[in-house]
């Protein structure tokens, strides 16, 4: 077995973290908004979209799947480098991970793919902010950890075919349930996560910007659909929360779909693009919430898969961490990318070290970021 991800010791998924049971709701909650002084009143309001699903989030689920599908994508390329799960407001938490392993041998250097493809301050930055958190913690504790970062990769082809995957066979269920694709009475609603208007200024700073990142992707997404792309289209949000007065991006999915319900539109079909996986956003802003909105507007209703673990995007995820490895060990790395803005490399002039550069210090952030 060789090891193509040296310099790395480990390779770490990284993601946002959920509770797994009812007692689990509130202290995660309490860690997700941490120093934001949100009484736990709030929050146990906040916790009724965990406790309808028996206080489970899927993600972490979501994540050992994932985890398991990277390990068998290395080993079939005869890699044998391990790899890590770690959460940041859940366990397995990132500081326990990272210091079980480097406990091990005194240091260890991690290669981390976290479960967000676009650029913004949640997606982003805030993981690179943990990574630094948990250096300077471990170290004072005499613990040497490194982290390095696979690109953000929205654009990567593994991603962006996997994408391509969920919505032809979205399609395919909105023709069997409607009996044809007609562009006079059905829409394709392409959802992410709303952010603060403030957090999408500063994702334009260094990179294209989270929102034109997700529409350069549904336009190359169109164009691969060939003679079936005949459906109009459009990016909309879901999952806003904060303050009222605090301006997030628009139209949420919910609205959106009573305006085209009074225009005509008689069926939708969401996708859920701005998320890896069916975690909480999903399973209950589209597969509950907006799914009711359908029904008490009498609108065919289809929701697209995620990219999941499909074998496509898995593979891509290798891709981008051999790519990665590649590129610290000073060689000449082909990164492939499928949209205009191109492959966003730390390094290449892209602000992909850190693509909120100039953003405020702390930018509002939603209480499910994109993961």
């Amino acid at each position: 077995m060789t090891s193509e991800l040296a310099p790395f010791d480990a390779l770490l998924l990284m993601s946002f973290g959920g509770p797994e049971k009812d007692e689990d709701v509130l202290p995660f909650l309490q860690n997700v908004t941490a120093g934001r002084g949100i009484p736990d009143e709030r929050l146990v309001e906040v916790g009724e979209h965990y406790y309808g699903f028996g206080g489970r989030s899927p993600i972490n689920d979501q994540n050992r799947a994932l985890r398991s599908a990277l390990e068998a994508e290395l080993r079939a390329r005869g890699i044998s480098t391990p790899v890590l799960w770690g959460n940041r407001n859940w366990r397995p938490f990132l500081s326990d991970v990272a210091r079980e392993t480097a406990a091990e041998s005194g240091s260890s250097r991690l290669l981390a793919i976290v479960t967000s493809a676009y650029s913004s301050y949640s997606s982003d930055r805030q993981y690179r902010e943990d990574f630094a958190r948990v250096r300077t913690e471990l170290g004072a504790e005499g613990l040497d950890v490194s982290f390095e970062k696979v690109r953000q990769y929205y654009n990567h082809p593994g991603f962006a075919e996997a994408e391509l995957e969920c919505v032809r066979e979205g399609l395919d269920e909105l023709e069997e349930l409607t009996g044809g694709l007609d562009p006079r009475t059905q829409r394709i609603l392409y959802v992410t996560h709303s952010i603060p208007e403030a957090m999408q200024r500063a994702s334009e700073k260094r990179t294209l910007g989270y929102e034109a990142q997700h529409r350069q992707l549904i336009d190359w997404v169109s164009a691969q659909l060939g003679e079936r792309d005949v459906l109009p289209h459009e990016l909309v949000f879901c999952s806003r929360s904060g303050a009222p007065h605090v301006p997030w991006s628009e139209p949420d999915v919910n609205d959106r779909m009573e305006e085209l319900a009074a225009e005509g539109v008689t069926s939708v079909m969401l996708v859920p693009i701005g998320f890896v996986s069916d975690h909480m956003e999903v399973a209950f802003d589209l597969d509950t919430e907006a799914r009711a909105t359908a029904e008490r507007l009498g609108l065919g209703f289809v929701r697209a898969g995620s990219v999941g673990t499909r074998p496509v995007f898995v593979r891509g995820l290798v891709d981008l961490a051999l790519e990665r490895a590649a590129q610290v060990r000073g060689e000449d790395v082909e990164a492939p990318a499928v949209t205009p803005e191109g492959p966003l490399v730390p390094g290449s002039g892209s602000g992909a070290e850190d693509d909120c550069a100039g953003a405020v210090d702390r930018p509002i952030h939603p209480v499910w970021p994109a993961v």
